[in-house]
Order: structure tokens, then sequence, then C-alpha cells
């Protein structure tokens, strides 16, 4: 597999993209339960499905440009094609000292935004879980730990990791929209829904006084590249603040909005079939 997928890293990111478009398509057509998962998300977003219905293409598309953002090679920016906005929120960020936590959602080309945050405020820590296929897992982990980004299990060790990262005010990266494992999150409200979040990011900032930062990347038309915004920070997560301290499910709650606001601004981009309302497995022991 690894060699088809240097095949094709040598396309260009337009054919790619057309590739994706197509597959898109053919997995809705043949997955009745993803197309009434599809649905029925749209639908608890409070959305008309012609709004989101170019989300069907591109999950093929973010499924097709993989081979060419894993397999750049190491000497060669991303950048070259990404138009970034909200730059200023970072810098901000950054000047209070206590490190910045980017996150964001299953949501556009959510695999190019740290290696394009990491070649703009890198060094950055992400957590990520490792694919269950070995070969898959290994080919994951060469091709997203690159030059000021390290990536991380979702484990003990990992989190350690981010903690000393934040304290170094350097930053960490998640995508705070898929489901944990069984007592590492907190069911709060996703479009008036309850959905079981992930505490982790809320954890971080609470604990180190980082700033939270949602981040979106969005797909261009026709392979024209990507559009990375910083969006303003999550607030009510300082202890500086005036009031009582927020707590953990304020947080976590304050993450959702922010992924709602990313999902809204783009809703032909999120990865509608993700099954974010599941109840979460029990994490094994090893």
């Amino acid at each position: 597999m690894p060699w088809l997928f240097r095949f094709f890293s040598l396309w260009p990111l337009a054919a790619l993209h057309a590739l994706g478009g197509v597959l898109g398509w053919l997995v809705w057509g043949l997955s009745p339960r993803y197309r009434a998962q599809f649905r029925a998300h749209v639908a608890q977003a409070g959305l008309p499905f012609a709004v989101a219905r170019p989300a069907i293409a591109e999950a093929g598309r973010f499924i097709a440009e993989l081979p060419k953002l894993w397999m750049r090679p190491a000497s060669e920016s991303c950048l070259g094609n990404v138009r970034v906005e909200g730059q200023a929120h970072a810098e901000q960020a950054f000047a209070g000292g206590r490190g910045v936590i980017f996150f964001g959602p299953h949501c556009g080309s959510f695999e190019l935004g740290p290696q394009a945050l990491a070649e703009l405020y890198g060094p950055i820590t992400a957590i990520y879980r490792p694919a269950r296929k070995a070969w898959l897992a290994r080919l994951e982990h060469l091709a997203r730990d690159r030059a000021n980004l390290t990536v991380v299990p979702a484990s003990l060790s990992g989190v350690r990791l981010m903690h000393k990262t934040l304290k170094a005010n350097q930053a960490v990266a998640l995508l705070t929209d898929q489901v944990p494992p069984e007592g590492l999150g907190l069911w709060a409200p996703f479009f008036g829904k309850p959905a079981y979040t992930m505490t982790l990011a809320a954890r971080l900032a609470l604990q180190s006084g980082a700033v939270l930062l949602p981040v979106s990347c969005e797909r261009l038309a026709r392979g024209k590249g990507y559009f990375l915004k910083i969006w303003p920070p999550v607030q009510g997560m300082d202890a500086s603040d005036s009031g009582a301290r927020a707590d953990l499910l304020h947080g976590v709650t304050q993450i959702n909005r922010a992924i709602e606001a990313i999902v809204l601004s783009q809703p032909g981009q999120y990865l509608w079939g993700y099954a974010r309302y599941k109840t979460p497995r029990k994490e094994t022991s090893h």
C-alpha cells in the first residue's frame, strides 16, 4: 500500500480532488447506513440537506488528498497554496506566555491544518489515535511526524508531553469532535443534542492557562489550495477572568460551540457521516 500512496502523491491536487469526488459519491451510493447517518446529523444541525450536499464529494476528496499531504518531501513547504487568516489571534495568544491549544473538527483538510500550523508557529505537539492496521499506523506516524510537528499517541505519556509543551509557551493541536473512550469525556450539547465530548482540551486550558484557538482549514474548489483560518479564542477559560473559574463542563460546552461555528461556516466540508453521537467505547487495558 505505501507504493500506492507514493504513486498518487505525484498526481496534481486538482486530479486527486476530482477522483475523490467520485469516490465520495460511490460510498454514498453503496452505504444506506452512511446516508441515513449523514442526513440525520444534517437535520440535527438545523440545516437543509442541499447546504450540506457538497460534503458527500468532499469526504472522498479528504481521502484522495492524503497521499499528497503525507508523502510531501520534508524539505518542501506546505504553505505555497495555503491562504492564512487570523494570525493576529495566534500572535496575541503566544504573547500571553502560557502556550496555545489549536483545535478543530473533522471539517475540510484537517490533516493539512497541523502541518501548516507547525510551519507558522512550531514546534507543535499533536495527539492522535494510531490506526489499527500496522502498515497504516507506521505510514501515519512517518507522514505526520515532521520538522516542528511531533505526533504523540493518546496516552498518559502523550498528555504529559502536551503539558510540558504548553509550559514552554509552545502549541498543541487536537481534533476535539472525535468521541473519546469511556471515562475520558463528558456529555455536552452539540447542535442541541448530547454528544460524548473529550475533556482533554478544556483540562489543558484550565490547568495551564493556555489559550484555546479554534482553527479551520477549508479545501478550495478545483484543487486551488486551502484556506486556513485561526478563529478568535474561546472565552471564559482563564482563572483570571472576572467571576468564578470556568468548570470543566462549561469549557467543553464552549469548545463544542466553537466547533459548531466552524461547521456552520462550511457545512459542505464537514464529515457529517461521522458517528458523533455514539456511545463511547470502553478503553481496553494492556
